[in-house]
């Protein structure tokens, strides 16, 4: 029998001949406005229940209506094509509404972490060209957007009440039993409430989409301060989910349900969640927020056959010690991206569960699915797999940044593909040095086997990924600079066993001074995301230079990297 080598070579690219049986890597990738893909999805299936949040489902039928009147709404209000329109809201159907109302308008939908410290939501208001903003009622988030209205281009904050999305009798006594954690809105025309945004008969004026248009600025990595937004049009987007339906097989539409865990403010989330789970007609389980034992009661009680997630909630699953008591047989296909999924972590979790777990790789700039682990093939543990049809991975000099080198040595890993993005928002020297002769370069330094798995060895960049979330040390460095007390820092990503990296800070301080972690964290609260405060401090008399004065992150990283070594040396 021939081996996949040969028959990758003598296809034209080495993964071909590991593609598991039934996917086509050079399958038709179709690309379309993603407001068509729920209207198939509503004319197909409107009694086919599409969401269910804490109790209270939504058939496709009922989305489809209020995402038509969302949209007139919306319109009426102002917002036309290329306008762009923010979403700062934890997981629940107004996600899915007003994420596909305002694509339907022609406009930008801005994705927005609610959990972003005041100063850095400014800062991506103003780098995105933010007109409008979507939240809840409730004062946590309502308290962070309102200055913005002042200090901003932002002209107005769209209020959706967080009892409107709850079932009876919960959305009764919401406003009673939660009075104290809801926002004080004043009743002016920069305020819009939901209810009246939908007051129409959902016939809107229609709106010319291809695939070109600008969909989704998602923001994505950087070390130098805000990060950059990645402009991901409807045929990037669109492709990807395509890709992705190719590489679930089995799924069925019409017959599937995905549990929504994951912020879908995250890149991960709004493609493998929300638009793929759109795609199937899936109902999606949508949950505000992570907690492992709501995640497992949903899994027993929802019976979820499709479940991405991030390796620190696999890693959670499999360390609960009442697993047994529950059944999660329900699961079929789950997918892990966000960060690095450790090898002990997939094992574990297929023995506890009996559920494929297979890690993927990718990108906000990559829509963001690029590579993954067959569901039903060879999966190789360690390494991000094949690239997903269409998609072309290639591994490049260091030095020149042009030259492909050969297999099995290392080289910064770059990807081509029709789910790649058209640039960053208002970045073209950026821009420019990301995407050179039609490749996309990741940043990444990897290898890839004789069949065609890549491996991820290093990163070129200094980001941290901590739980499936970017972390940018500069953004965290000039955050504990405004300390008077600290003299230097430098901030970079230790390894971690539950959350792939966490945050250290290495600092010294100005003479006579002291500090210790929990003081530095009480400094920190109000200038950055939890995510993003130090879990771990280390004071020093002086910090590592290079030659040239600078302070040293890699000598750190590296010294952290040989401690970790020697103590599980030492641990034998």
């Amino acid at each position: 029998m021939e081996s996949s080598a040969a028959v990758g070579a003598a296809t034209g690219h080495q993964w071909e001949g590991a593609y598991p049986e039934g996917i086509d890597w050079r399958a038709d990738i179709e690309q379309y406005p993603l407001g068509d893909m729920l209207d198939r999805a509503v004319a197909d299936y409107p009694d086919r229940y599409a969401c269910e949040f804490l109790g209270k489902r939504l058939t496709y039928g009922q989305i489809g209506n209020l995402v038509a009147r969302t949209a007139k709404g919306l319109q009426t209000m102002g917002v036309t094509k290329g306008t762009h329109v923010g979403l700062f809201l934890p997981n629940t159907p107004y996600s899915i509404i007003f994420y596909y109302a305002i694509l339907k308008c022609g406009g930008v939908v801005v994705n927005f972490n609610p959990l972003y410290a005041d100063a850095e939501i400014r800062k991506m208001i103003g780098e995105a060209d933010v007109e409008f903003m979507v939240t809840l009622d409730l004062a946590i988030l309502y308290e962070k957007l309102v200055p913005m209205l002042e200090e901003t281009g932002l002209k107005r904050i769209i209020m959706c009440r967080m009892a409107g999305v709850l079932p009876f009798p919960k959305s009764l006594l919401f406003p009673y039993v939660r009075a104290k954690e809801l926002a004080r809105v004043p009743r002016d025309d920069r305020h819009v409430w939901f209810a009246k945004l939908i007051d129409n008969d959902g016939v809107q004026t229609p709106v010319d989409i291809s695939t070109s248009d600008l969909a989704v600025l998602q923001f994505t990595g950087g070390t130098t301060g805000i990060p950059k937004a990645a402009m991901l049009t409807h045929g990037n987007l669109s492709a990807n989910v395509e890709q992705c339906v190719l590489w679930f097989l089995g799924a069925k539409r019409g017959e599937e349900s995905i549990l929504g865990v994951l912020p879908m403010f995250h890149v991960f989330a709004m493609t493998v969640v929300m638009n793929l789970g759109i795609r199937f007609a899936a109902e999606i389980i949508l949950l505000p927020r992570f907690d492992l034992k709501t995640t497992i009661k949903a899994i027993h009680k929802q019976r979820p056959s499709l479940f991405p997630a991030v390796p620190t909630i696999y890693t959670a699953i499999n360390n609960f010690p009442d697993l047994d008591k529950y059944d999660i047989s329900s699961l079929r296909m789950c997918f892990s991206g966000g960060a690095p999924l450790p090898v002990e972590v997939k094992q574990t979790f297929e023995t506890r569960t009996g559920c494929k777990l297979v890690e993927g790789y990718g990108l906000s700039e990559t829509s963001p699915v690029a590579s993954a682990n067959p569901l039903f093939g060879r999966n190789k543990a360690g390494s991000i797999g094949v690239p997903v049809p269409g998609t072309v991975t290639e591994l490049i000099s260091l030095e020149d940044r042009e030259t492909p080198v050969p297999l099995g040595e290392r080289g910064e890993v770059c990807l081509s593909g029709p789910q790649v993005m058209s640039g960053y928002w208002n970045r073209p020297d950026e821009t420019a040095e990301t995407l050179k002769d039609g490749r996309l370069h990741t940043g990444d330094v990897g290898y890839m086997d004789e069949e065609g798995y890549t491996y991820i060895v290093d990163r070129i960049k200094d980001l941290i990924l901590a739980g499936g979330y970017n972390v940018y040390p500069r953004n965290v460095e000039e955050a504990i600079y405004q300390h008077p007390d600290v003299a230097e820092c430098v901030v970079a990503g230790v390894t971690d066993a539950y959350r792939g990296q966490t945050v250290k800070a290495f600092i010294t301080l100005q003479p006579g001074k002291t500090m210790d972690l929990e003081a530095l964290s009480a400094f920190l609260q109000d200038k950055l995301s939890p995510i993003e405060i130090p879990k771990l401090l280390e004071l020093r008399d002086e910090l590592p230079k290079t030659m040239v004065g600078k302070l040293n992150r890699k000598a750190l990283v590296d010294e952290e990297a040989a401690r970790a070594e020697a103590k599980e040396a030492a641990a034998g």
